[in-house]
C-alpha cells in the first residue's frame, strides 16, 4: 500500500465502493429520520436515502458531523495498515463541524503523522481533492506534497448545482417560508454554489431549460480538467452532461457521475443537478 493513506467523508459524494478501490477511507456522517439513524453510505447508500426521503409522510431528515471517535478509527486503520502518514481531507469547516473532530482526532496521533485540510467545499468538490490527493499517494507522493498539491488547486475548483425546488433551503431555516412560496409561484430555479466555504446563490433563473443554460455558462468559463456531475435522481443529467461536454469541448466520457448522498441531500432536495468542476491550474 502507499506510504500516505487518504481520508474523508461521507460529505464528498464518494460512492464508497470507489473510494475504497482508489484506496480512499470514508468516515461516514449521521443522518437522521425521526427517531431513526443511520451512517451516510454504511447503513444507508444514497438510492435508499433518496427513496425514503420522497416516501409518502416520511419525517424531515436532518444530519451531524462526524464524531473525533470514528475519524481516530479511521486513522488506526491506515496505521494498522502500514501507512506512515495520513492525509485527511473534510467536508468544509463552515458548514459542518465534522473538520473539527478530524483534528481533534488528528491531534491524538503522535508524531504531526495525520495532516488535516479543509477542503472549503462540499460534495464533489471535496470528493475531486481526495481523488487527487489519492493518485499522488499511488505515485509515491509524501504528505507534505500532496498537502501542498490539495491545498494549490482549492481555488480552481468551482461547484455550481440548480435547485428544483426552494423547500429544502427553507427546511433546513436559508431561507423564509414566504421567500419559498414566492420563490415555487414564480417558478425560480436558484443555482448554488460555495465560496469559501460558504453556501452562495450564483444566479436565479425563471426555468429549468434557462437554469441548464446558466449552469453550462458558468461551469465553462476556464478550460476544464475534471468534471464530476451531480444530481439528486435527476432523470436528465446524462443529457446535461453531454450538453456541458459539447460546450466545453471536454470528453464526456471522463465525467464521472455521482448521485448526492444523505450527508448533503437534506439541504438540496430531489430533482438537484449541476457539476463540480476543477479547471486547468494557471500558474498565474
Amino acid at each position: 500500500m502507499s506510504r500516505v493513506v487518504i481520508v474523508t467523508d461521507s460529505a464528498s459524494d464518494l460512492d464508497p465502493a470507489s473510494a475504497a478501490a482508489a484506496g480512499i477511507d470514508m468516515v461516514p456522517l449521521v443522518s437522521t429520520f425521526g427517531d431513526e439513524e443511520y451512517l451516510a453510505g454504511v447503513d444507508m447508500t444514497a438510492e435508499q436515502f433518496w427513496a425514503r426521503l420522497t416516501a409518502p409522510g416520511a419525517p424531515f431528515p436532518r444530519t451531524a458531523a462526524a464524531s473525533a471517535g470514528a475519524f481516530q478509527a479511521a486513522f488506526e486503520r491506515a496505521f494498522a495498515r502500514g501507512a506512515q502518514e495520513v492525509v485527511c481531507i473534510t467536508v468544509a469547516g463552515t458548514l459542518s463541524a465534522t473538520l473539527k473532530s478530524a483534528q481533534i482526532a488528528a491531534a491524538a496521533v503522535p508524531g504531526g503523522r495525520v495532516h488535516v485540510i479543509d477542503s472549503w467545499s462540499a460534495t464533489m468538490g471535496q470528493g475531486l481533492l481526495a481523488l487527487l490527493a489519492a493518485e499522488r499517494a499511488a505515485a509515491g507522493g509524501s504528505a507534505s506534497e500532496i498537502v501542498a498539491e490539495v491545498q494549490l488547486r482549492i481555488p480552481d475548483l468551482r461547484l455550481y448545482v440548480a435547485l428544483e425546488t426552494l423547500e429544502y433551503l427553507r427546511r433546513n431555516g436559508r431561507i423564509s417560508g414566504a421567500r419559498a412560496a414566492l420563490g415555487t409561484v414564480l417558478s425560480v430555479k436558484p443555482i448554488i454554489t460555495i465560496v469559501d466555504g460558504l453556501v452562495e446563490q450564483a444566479d436565479r433563473v425563471r426555468t429549468r431549460s434557462k437554469a441548464r443554460e446558466r449552469l453550462i455558462e458558468l461551469l465553462t468559463v476556464r478550460p476544464l480538467e475534471r468534471v464530476a456531475l451531480l444530481h439528486a435522481m435527476t432523470p436528465d443529467i446524462d443529457a446535461f452532461g453531454a450538453d456541458l461536454a459539447r460546450a466545453a469541448g471536454f470528453d464526456r466520457a471522463a465525467m464521472s457521475v455521482h448521485l448526492i448522498g444523505p450527508t448533503i441531500g437534506p439541504h438540496l432536495g430531489p430533482g438537484t443537478y449541476g457539476a463540480v468542476a476543477l479547471f486547468r491550474h494557471d500558474p498565474a
